[in-house]
């Protein structure tokens, strides 16, 4: 499975507990059992690492998201900035600019017509917060071609 189709199954993982609330888990066990087949491992990590650093990543969205209070934000865009932000500080083999634009293609893709633009001025300030040393991961030709390899 490709590291783009990964992101978007742990994406669905992120989307789902919005309004289950069960613990992640349960949802991985809900999600293996209706598809047959185990998640892919890049997506479970994902989701899980969502999960784990749930409040930290909650505080950065809440302070990138300037005129909105996060109970306003759609459930898509919630749970794509939440994946994205994971990525962001936690995935250090994945660009920068591939998070981002990963994020905006599942917002184009699930949510409304100002998903997309709005997952990406949200993500956008959020790197431009990041330290110098973070915006600089995987910016090799290897590690670019690693995200898109299949895991």
């Amino acid at each position: 499975m490709r590291r783009s189709a990964a992101r978007e199954q742990a994406f669905i993982l992120i989307f789902e507990q919005s309004f289950s609330h069960d613990d992640m888990e349960q949802i991985f066990d809900t999600a293996e059992a209706i598809m047959e087949k185990p998640l892919n491992a890049f997506a479970s990590r994902m989701a899980l690492g969502a999960e784990a650093h749930a409040e930290e990543i909650n505080e950065i969205i809440e302070k990138n998201i300037q005129g909105w209070k996060m109970n306003r934000l759609s459930r898509v865009s919630l749970a794509v900035l939440r994946l994205a932000v994971y990525e962001l500080l936690w995935e250090p083999e994945v660009p920068v600019k591939v998070s981002i634009n990963e994020a905006i293609e599942l917002a184009k893709k699930y949510g409304g017509a100002d998903d997309g633009p709005f997952v990406n001025g949200v993500l956008g300030s959020v790197a431009k917060g990041l330290p110098e040393n973070a915006k600089q991961k995987g910016t090799g030709a290897e590690e670019a071609a690693e995200v898109e390899s299949a895991e």
